[in-house]
């Protein structure tokens, strides 16, 4: 059961939720604190603290890939052909920076007594300060940095010029050291902690070291040194940190791996979880993340080809190796794989958690036939809004594929670095563990087409690592599409997204089972018999081939401007001295 102080985090989440307002929150800490009286106790520290938690990303961002990865019936803007400098953009919002400043600004906060409580809960707002700006560094480069409260008469802050992406990412990281110095060492899955920033600064300087490596046309400097400190940070919350890779079969499913989205409270998952944020039926705090997969509205979401392509064989071979591999049929294509294709996706034998209906793909929710079932739980939970399970933010996991890949592009990975690493992972699905030296010797050519960037002596580990990372952490925080930015790769966005082979017209019965699940057709559209009908037309050879989805869409990315977002119109003509991102004038 969730503890007290679980519930009162999640009741202030819900107050926070469903009373404040943009408007409200901008104005929050003037219009709702009275600065003579208030941090005076550390329940006032906590109390204020705890509005931070409501910055955290809710279930939409967590699942909302705009990548690759997932396909769905519609694309993003920033792939879609029509992506325009804005007039507004709530990604250049700043109401949570005001509200963090204007803590660690308080004279109350400056001159408190308990030198220890204040440092606490001043790394806490630092901690989110840092992920404030972090993403605004991952959007717009270069950006004003403000540690000050701006207030209606601050000419000088209000019209502040733009302060280059160095300067911004050193103030970051000075931020994010302070919460690793005074954050509680105590492991929470819902608070943050000591372990909690060293899991963000791990991200952080994973994304911006291969950032500087990938994207010479900035000349930014420092890549090693970023790379380094990821690699430090990750080896600190390994080696001291109380977190194991989860490997325990009695969840939901009895599959360590699909058990770690599927169980209702993170609590029983624990040993991985670094944060994660809690929901509650009790207090009416849900969300709609399982209803997002499930919907037939919510854009029919399916895993892409080249994804499914790109999980190994069970013994460790590689699928793309096999002769014909491109025209095998779902039911062979997906047998004897990772386990944790079947643990992504529907496959034949798959049952919902606590039913014994065994089910396959189904188009009617599906673009591509590669249906998520990550963070699946019981069906009661497809509802608009009706999830009540805990999603997590931070993991393991993430941390030893960001340790391992740091090594790998600095050049010092050896085969301990992935034994403590990727091996984990491997081992908790049964998975052969990597050789390096197989690897480079031996180079995947499937990978090597997706990512031409990647060239040297460590080029087969490096792909190897890309496509762990890919399988392992598919559907997470949108980690796909920092990927692919920092990797310098958006070309591959462009590409047609497909799904299933298909060789003709005809009934198909995906999982063998006896009954047919999909009907393709030519011509006119015959008459309805139950499978599902697919036009011959949506195969990419006309008559056979793969599904195209958005076939009438044509996705451009803009590789001279469009790793970086145009800043809004309005906060142009507002501020003269912001300068628009490159080739965005």
């Amino acid at each position: 059961m969730k503890n007290i102080n679980s519930k009162l985090l999640l009741l202030i989440s819900a107050l926070c939720f469903s009373a404040c307002s943009k408007d409200f929150l901008e104005r929050y800490p003037t219009a709702s604190v009275s600065p003579p009286t208030f941090f005076q106790t550390e329940n006032d520290f906590k109390t204020y603290t705890n509005l931070f938690y409501s910055y955290l990303p809710d279930g939409a961002d967590i699942y909302g890939e705009s990548s690759d990865n997932i396909v769905k019936s519609s694309v993003g803007r920033e792939i879609s052909g029509t992506r325009l400098i804005p007039t507004t953009d709530a990604k250049w919002g700043w109401a949570p920076l005001r509200s963090i400043n204007f803590m660690l600004t308080s004279e109350n906060v400056k001159n408190y007594k308990d030198v220890a409580i204040r440092d606490k809960y001043a790394g806490l707002a630092r901690f989110f300060r840092a992920w404030f700006y972090f993403e605004k560094v991952r959007y717009f480069g270069d950006v004003p940095w403000y540690n000050v409260v701006i207030e209606t008469t601050d000419a000088e802050n209000l019209f502040k010029p733009r302060d280059p992406r160095t300067l911004i990412v050193d103030s970051i990281l000075a931020d994010i050291d302070f919460a690793i110095d005074h954050l509680d060492a105590t492991k929470s899955v819902e608070r943050v902690t000591k372990w909690t920033a060293l899991a963000l600064k791990s991200r952080i300087c994973l994304y911006e070291g291969t950032w500087r490596k990938y994207h010479t046309e900035f000349n930014l400097p420092d890549a090693d040194r970023l790379l380094n400190e990821c690699v430090e940070a990750s080896q600190i919350l390994m080696e001291e940190g109380p977190y194991t890779v989860y490997n325990k079969t009695t969840g939901p499913s009895g599959k360590p791996y699909q058990d770690l989205f599927a169980t209702l409270t993170l609590d029983p998952v624990a040993d991985e979880i670094i944060l994660g944020r809690r929901y509650s039926n009790e207090l009416s705090l849900k969300h709609g993340l399982q209803f997002y997969i499930t919907a037939r509205t919510q854009g029919k979401p399916g895993l892409e080809k080249r994804l499914v392509n790109s999980y190994l064989m069970a013994d460790g071979s590689r699928f793309t190796d096999i002769p014909g591999y491109a025209t095998m049929q779902f039911f062979d294509e997906v047998r004897d794989r990772d386990p944790r294709l079947a643990q992504t996706i529907r496959t034949p034998g798959y049952t919902r958690i606590g039913q014994t209906t065994v089910i396959a793909p189904d188009f009617e929710a599906t673009m591509t036939g590669y249906q998520p079932i990550k963070w699946m739980n019981d069906p009661s939970f497809d509802g608009n809004g009706q999830s009540i399970q805990d999603l997590l933010l931070f993991r393991l996991g993430e941390v030893l594929l960001n340790y391992a890949e740091a090594k790998a592009e600095l050049g010092t990975l050896n085969q301990t670095d992935i034994d403590k690493s990727i091996k984990l992972l491997r081992d908790r699905v049964g998975m052969p563990n990597l050789d390096i030296a197989a690897a480079n010797a031996n180079p995947d050519p499937y990978q090597a087409a997706l990512y031409p960037r990647v060239t040297g002596v460590n080029t087969g580990v490096i792909l190897e690592i890309r496509r762990e990372r890919r399988i392992e952490l598919v559907m997470e925080n949108d980690l796909r599409w920092e990927d692919l930015m920092r990797w310098k790769e958006g070309q591959l966005l462009t590409t047609p997204f497909q799904g299933m082979y298909f060789p003709g017209a005809g009934f198909y019965d995906l999982d063998r089972n006896g009954a047919m699940d999909v009907e393709i057709y030519t011509g006119a559209k015959p008459p309805a018999t139950g499978p599902y009908q697919i036009p011959a037309s949506d195969l990419s050879g006309g008559t056979s081939g793969n599904i195209v989805t958005n076939r009438n869409i044509v996705k451009t990315f803009d590789e001279s401007k469009d790793y970086l977002w145009p800043l809004p119109i309005e906060d142009l003509t507002l501020n003269p001295k912001l300068d628009q991102n490159p080739n965005w004038k």
